[in-house]
Parts: C-alpha cells; structure tokens; sequence
C-alpha cells in the first residue's frame, strides 16, 4: 500500500538522503552548490558517487545511466551495470566519481544539423547536480547535459540552463537597482499541465497509423463528439481512475509534486499538472511524466496519447506552460500586490515581459512549431497563431493610467453573493480569465497556451527566458545611469506602454475579426512551420542568443535545420502510412463492398422484377464514384511524393511538403472518410472514431 508521506520521493536521491549519506562538510558544499548553481568540488565527485551508488543498491538498482534529451524530442539512456572486478575476478560494486560526472555516447547517433559530420563520434554527457537522480525500475538515473567534442549543445537542457543564468543575470541587475541585498538570486519557475488521450490497447493496435503517427490519418467523426460538454471535468470513469492513481503514485515516488488530475474537453481526454518547481527541474519532470504516462498505461490495458491532434473533429492537446520568476528567498517577481499600481518594481518586470513577447513574437511563435501542432493551433481549441498578450481588466486599466499621466487605482476585491444563502460568500477575483489567450496573466504567473502536448517545455522556455533576459538588461543599463531614479523608472514604464501596447488583446482570440485586428495592429500571423522556423536564424536572433551565451550561430543554424527536417519527416511518415491503409485497407473495403452490393442488386433481380433495387443502385453508384476518387487521390499522392527533391535544401524540402503533399494528403482523407460513412462496418478494416474514443468503459 503506497503511503504518500513515507513513499513521497522514495526513489530520489535528495537533499534528505545526501544529509543522511554524505559527511556533513561535503553535504554543506553540494547544497550550497546546488543553490547558488555553481560548480560541485571535484574531490567530492567520488565522495557523491559512492554514497549514491551505496543508496541505490540497497534500492535494487544494478545500473546507472546518464539520462538526457536530445534533439529527437524523446529521451536517451545507455544502462552500465555497477559490476567490476577485482585481482582473481573478486565480484564488486563501483561507481566512481569520473562516472557520475561524465558519460561519453555516440554523437554521430543523434541528429545534430551539421553540428557535426557522422564520422566525427565522440560526444559528452555531463551530471547536472540541479535535477536529482532517481531510481526506475532497477536502473539509477542521472540527469545529464548533453555536448558534442567541440562543446555545441547537443541537447534541449543545455540551452535552458544557459538561460536561466541569462535572466538570473540580468534580473538581479534590476533587483540591485531596487536595494536588493547582495547574494540574492533570480530564478525561473515552470508548472507544467499535460494533456492526453487514453483509449483501449486493443483498438490502438487495430490503427495503423496510430501506430505509426501517433494520430489518425483517417476517420470520419462519430454522431456524439463533445458537443455537450459532458466530459469536462466530469466522472471519471474506474478504469481511467485506477490509471489515474498508478501514475500519481509513481510520479510521486520519482519526487513529481503531480497536484491535479481531470477529464479534459474531447471524449477520452485528460489532463495532468504538477506543482511549480524551478524551469529546469520542471523539463526534467515533464519528460518523465509523458514516459510515465506511456509506461503505466499498457498496465491498465490502455494506450496513452501525447500528439497534438490524435483525433479531427475534437479537441487536440496542449501543454499549458505556466511560467514565473522569483528570487532566491521566494519572493514572486511577477505577483502585483495588493496595490499593483503602485507596485514599481512589479510594473518594471510585467513590463520588461510585455517588451519582450512583442519584440519576439517570431521566437515565441516558431518555439511551438511542429507539424503536430500546427493542426491544433487556431482551430477554435487552441489559441491562434498570432501572439498577443492577455491582462485582464485591472493591470489594463492600470497600464492605461500610466500611459494618460494619471495615478492609477487597483480595483478592491468585492465579496461575491452567489446567491443561496447557504453557500458561502467569498471574494471575487479583479479579473476574468481569457481561456483564448496564447499567453495570458493569471495573477501571478504567464501561462502560454500555445505549447503542444508532445513538445519539451525546454525550448519555449528557455525562449522566453532569453528575451526576457534581454528586455531586462535593457532596462538595467539605461536605469543604472540615472540620475533620479523614480523619474527616469515612471518614464521607461510609460515608454514601454506606449510602444508595445499593440500585443496587449483581452478580447476572443478565436474570433475572425481578432486576424484582421492583429493584421492592423501590425502583429505577425505565421500559420505554418514553415512560416515560422526559418526566423529562427535572423542576424537579429542569432545576434541576440550569442548575446546572453545561450546559443551560438552554429548552434542555431542546426536546431532550425533540425526542425525543419523532423516536420518534413513526420509528414513523408505520414503519407506513406496514409498511401498503405489506403492501398491494403480501403481499396480492397471498398471493391468487396462493391461486390456485395453488386451481388445483391443481380439476386434481387432474378427473384423477381417487381423487387426495386433503386436503394443498392445508388448506393453502388456512389461507391464506384467514390472509388474513382479514391484511385485519382491515391495516385495524386504518390505522385507529389516522388515528385519531392530530397537533394534540395531542408527549407525547400519542408515547404514543399506544406504546399503540395498536405493539401494532397487532405484530399485523400476526405474521400476516404466520405467513403467511411457508406461501407458496411464489417467490411471496413479499421476502428471508427466512434470505436476509438469510448473504447475506455
């Protein structure tokens, strides 16, 4: 029987399980090096590295790994067992302190974008202290950054760290400013809320292109989608229950504060969020949640979903990235108080944010760019494509005092009258929330909506933690050569309101009139991967991420080539799984339905003259129209496939496959889930939509 209070991180190497195995002259330097995030002491690596190897053999464990997230979008782990020998093959168990600092996997394995050529193999793993390891199964895990022999990053954590550090930098030059003591630190805080699909592991493995996409390629929508609004939030059912509590107990066992746990819009669909944490920390968790989520799935007979868009016709997921900043001794950075408007040292901040996201919407946009996401994104589900910021009533109005030269006035918090005199008063909240917004305040926090459900939050995140770092060390340096400072900070906050109010929009972001507001506006609308990722490596971007050490023109250059590679992969994946459903399912569904249809128009006949085939008559003759069609797609796609110059540039390539493949894709589909609606069930070779999504009982 799990037991949250003793099980709580029972398979984490903590700060409580340091105290109790390290000596205490060593334990003092590793949490204050944690803390402070500078470099452990060498000479203790051994130290660290025997105690945890002691502590995870008296856990099971017989392996150690060095885990770490490379640009695949998953995870790697390469396992080596503890086992050594010494002098006549006496067995023993070592872990030195050279293996927890340092791993060395095949580079030329992992995709690099040119960083380096396939030939050139020797890459590095290093521990980051900042991330605890943990046990699973029989196997220590420890986090780890990931850089090739030359020092490019490698990986999605790397970046993130550098990040943090960059805003850290630049925010206590700010703090400074505000009499901040010295040692003060500023931190980036990440909670993360996942979205996904459950369904049975049967119909799973009757869908090929579930298998091989991760989302249905075809399917026509079933007669109850979520069109009464009964899911959300409603009973969840045993099954998905018992689930529920399986992944909660090993996600707390692994030190993941999993908080909350719900149905989600779309039949199926759920959501899972855990606790803020610090930004880097919090990436680790996400990754571990989404392979939790896979791995105790199959347990329960089911099959999780992380795409973006598993099912048309229904809501897609995302992954909300709620996102603050704070300092060292927990105070939130971004938390108004209860007189925003008087608060200057809130104002600056919200402002070096509001600065940040107009400036960089190009970055913020192209940080969620995948080809999964671009399904999802705009479809009245998901915020648009176009960035913009939601306020709220309250920090609007305050902002616009600013602008007039007025003083501004927070709203007091009224107690709210439901109604019944039973139920309780209580005070209401200043401001509504905006459900619409790709990056709305929510009281304290950012909450940037547009992430999708399978993406790491390292790369939104350390994005926005970048520009944000920018617009800060502006601020710092024109402040830090003022004269008077209250003057000179009224006047920057007035400034930077009047200059980027334009992103500010509290209004529906799903509404058609928001497009040609923002159009107006001057805001950028870049609707596709391929609209987005090339700006990734703008002189202005690279100049701005060599800037705060973050990322390098070559670093850069091969991230995008990357990106823009995986969307053209997934999209020949897909239309390949599409052409042999097509060719080895519906092709031959629909000949023997024909048949059938055929043979029973000729039986009815012979029978007698009198019996009207009117009804099989039309139905053959749409089927063999349809088929027609089915025939004409298919080839059509086939053709725009080899028609692809694979010896062209990514870009080219990746642009092609928006242009000419998707469209052809689309077409295809239409014909086959029209087709969908007229076939016998028994004759068709998949499950139906209907089939899939209340497949969970």
């Amino acid at each position: 029987m799990f037991d949250i209070l003793r099980d709580y991180e029972s398979n984490v190497f903590n700060a409580k399980v340091m105290k109790e195995r390290l000596p205490q002259k060593v334990y003092t330097s590793v949490i204050s090096d944690i803390r402070t995030r500078t470099s452990l002491d060498p000479a203790y690596a051994d130290i660290i590295a025997n105690a945890m190897r002691e502590w995870a053999s008296e856990k099971g464990a017989t392996h150690f790994t060095h885990w770490f997230q490379p640009m695949t979008g998953v995870t790697a782990e390469k396992h080596e067992s503890f086992v050594n020998f010494q002098g006549e093959r006496e067995l023993t168990l070592e872990f030195s302190g050279k293996e927890l600092v340092r791993g060395e996997p095949d580079a030329s394995s992992f995709p690099t974008g040119g960083v380096r050529a396939t030939f050139e193999a020797r890459g590095y793993t290093a521990w980051d202290p900042t991330s605890p390891a943990f046990i699973k199964g029989h196997v220590l895990y420890i986090p780890t950054a990931f850089c090739s022999y030359s020092g490019e990053a490698l990986d999605k954590k790397t970046p993130l760290l550098r990040s943090m550090q960059a805003l850290s930098k630049q925010g206590k030059r700010v703090l400074k400013l505000f009499g901040a003591p010295e040692g003060i630190d500023v931190l980036t805080n990440v909670g993360a809320e996942q979205e996904y699909f459950l369904i049975d592991e049967a119909v799973y493995n009757g869908r090929p292109d579930l298998i091989y996409s991760g989302r249905t390629l075809f399917g026509s929508p079933p007669p109850k989608g979520q069109d009464l609004d009964d899911h959300y939030f409603g009973i969840i059912k045993p099954r998905v229950a018992e689930f529920m509590q399986d992944l909660d107990e090993t996600l707390w066992s692994l030190g993941i504060a999993s908080k909350t746990r719900h149905n989600e819009v779309a039949p199926a669909q759920h959501e899972i969020a855990a606790v803020y944490e610090s930004a880097n920390t919090a990436a680790d968790h996400n990754q571990l949640i989404m392979e939790t989520l896979k791995s105790v799935a199959p347990k329960h007979g089911l099959v999780c979903l992380t795409n973006e868009k598993p099912f048309a016709g229904v809501n897609g997921s995302g992954k909300h990235c709620n996102w603050s900043i704070s300092t060292s001794d927990g105070e939130n950075l971004l938390n108004p108080g209860k007189t925003p408007g008087a608060n200057a040292r809130f104002l600056l901040f919200l402002c070096a944010v509001i600065k940040a996201i107009d400036l960089h919407q190009d970055l913020m946009r192209l940080s969620v760019a995948t080809a999964a996401n671009d399904h999802r994104l705009g479809v009245a589900e998901a915020p648009p494509a176009i960035i913009s910021i939601f306020l709220g009533d309250e920090l609007t109005e305050i902002l616009e005092s600013i602008k007039s030269g007025n003083d501004p006035e927070s709203k007091q918090r009224i107690r709210m009258n439901i109604g019944v005199d039973v139920l309780p008063q209580f005070p209401k909240d200043t401001t509504d929330r905006n459900r619409t917004s790709p990056f709305a305040f929510t009281g304290n926090k950012f909450e940037f909506r547009m992430v999708g459900s399978s993406l790491s939050i390292s790369g939104p995140c350390f994005i926005l933690n970048t520009i944000v770092a920018d617009v800060l060390g502006e601020f710092a340096d024109r402040l830090e050569q003022s004269a008077d400072f209250n003057a000179d900070l009224a006047a920057l906050v007035k400034e930077t309101i009047v200059a980027h109010e334009r992103i500010i929009f509290n209004g529906n972001n799903y509404a058609d009139a928001w497009a040609e507001e923002a159009k107006r506006r001057g805001l950028l609308n870049l609707l596709s991967t391929t609209d987005a990722l090339p700006l990734f490596t703008t002189p202005e971007n690279i100049a701005l991420f060599e800037k705060h050490g973050v990322l390098t023109k070559k670093e850069i250059e091969s991230r995008a080539e990357l990106l823009l590679e995986a969307y053209k992969k997934i999209l020949h994946i897909e239309a390949l799984s599409m052409l042999e459903l097509a060719h080895k399912g519906f092709v031959p569904a629909v000949i023997d339905y024909s048949i059938n249809v055929a043979k029973s128009i000729e039986k009815k006949k012979r029978l007698s003259d009198k019996f009207s085939v009117v009804l099989e008559e039309n139905l053959l003759e749409k089927l063999s129209f349809l088929g027609e069609e089915l025939s004409r797609d298919i080839d059509a796609l086939e053709t725009v496939l080899v028609n692809a110059d694979e010896d062209s540039e990514t870009l080219t390539l990746a642009k092609y496959y928006n242009e000419k493949v998707i469209p052809a894709m689309e077409k295809l589909r239409e014909t086959v889930d029209t087709l969908e609606g007229l076939v016998d069930e028994n004759y068709w070779p998949v499950p139906s939509y209907g089939e899939i999504l209340y497949s969970v009982k």
